[in-house]
């Protein structure tokens, strides 16, 4: 029986993916942080078993992984706003003490989840996962990217790593991106500040089935892989879907992408200068998510891994949305 050692598994893809190898009969291991009390009294009952502790303490890590074969890093502060040096200090310092671990246990393979937000958001190519990493100036994206470079060092170190890079992810459970973005149609003051920018939805099972390819084939071993469901929509379409599930009449009202911008830049500047902790309305790195044309291929996954999303973008739609109805 393999040993899977998850950072990450209360979360929206950690919850999914432990489900899946428990379902595949691995036996699972989950680093949980004391404060999280409400997951671990869920989980205890499932025959995981549980290790209290944080990315940033190796300590733990180390001992952690001494029996373990496969590990999945998919811990990290994921968000456009907040402290850089918290992205920091999770996404990079974090990574590395996971990556130190992995090596001195003698890990057969760690799997880190990254970002397609690491290519940047340039609109002169189709992105595969051998183009150079892109800085945004903005700590998300630029802390993954760092952490990313970390697990490549580490390969070089002689730890076997998968990267994956997947797009914007949705499913059942997913409070980042689809709820914020439920809210804000609710509010009826949503707008777009680019006409036709792409969004490229990964449905959680088909990028679930994309982290049990690389746990199994060993073709995965030292290659990354961009993943979404093949296919890209434009913004309007995307929340249009949202619309027509949620009951609201669908409004496309525009606003100029400078002005977007700038509303963005002065919301965080003023949101740091009252030392406000929640997000603001409008950030500047959301402007730019959601007002680009980039474009991305999956023919790395398709080819390496035989890899192909077995759920559609309108099935995985519905499946999110009947959850979100249920739950709300």
């Amino acid at each position: 029986m393999k040993k899977a050692f998850i950072t990450g598994g209360t979360g929206f893809i950690g919850s999914h993916l432990v489900k899946r190898l428990s379902d595949e009969g691995y036996s699972i291991k989950l680093l949980v942080r004391a404060s999280n009390r409400a997951k671990i009294e869920e989980i205890t009952n499932k025959g995981i078993e549980l290790v209290q502790g944080d990315i940033r303490d190796c300590t733990t890590l180390k001992n952690a992984m001494n029996d373990v074969d496969v590990v999945f890093h998919l811990a990290g502060l994921v968000s456009d706003w907040g402290d850089p040096e918290l992205f920091n200090d999770v996404n990079i310092n974090g990574t590395k003490n996971v990556c130190q671990a992995a090596l001195e246990s003698h890990i057969k393979l760690l799997i880190y989840i990254s970002t397609n937000d690491v290519f940047g958001y340039g609109e002169d190519k189709i992105f595969t996962e051998n183009d150079p990493y892109c800085c945004w100036n903005e700590p998300y994206p630029d802390s993954k990217i760092k952490a990313t470079r970390i697990v490549k060092d580490y390969e070089k170190k002689g730890l076997p790593v998968s990267i994956i890079y997947p797009c914007w992810v949705y499913g059942p459970g997913d409070t980042t991106f689809i709820t914020p973005m439920a809210e804000a149609l609710k509010s009826k003051i949503f707008m777009f500040w680019r006409k036709n920018a792409l969004v490229w939805p990964l449905y959680i099972d088909n990028l679930i089935d994309l982290l049990m390819a690389m746990a199994t084939n060993p073709n995965a071993i030292g290659k990354g892989f961009i993943a979404h469901d093949g296919i890209s929509v434009t913004f309007e379409e995307f929340t249009a879907k949202l619309s027509h599930y949620l009951g609201l009449k669908f409004s496309r009202k525009y606003i100029p992408y400078k002005l977007a911008y700038a509303f963005g830049f002065s919301m965080e500047v003023l949101w740091k200068l009252l030392h406000i902790k929640s997000r603001p309305l409008l950030t500047t790195y959301s402007v730019k998510n959601l007002g680009s044309k980039w474009r991305f291929s999956i023919k790395n996954a398709q080819d390496t891994l035989n890899w192909n999303p077995t759920y559609t973008y309108e099935k995985g739609i519905e499946n999110t949305m009947k959850w979100f109805n249920d739950h709300t």
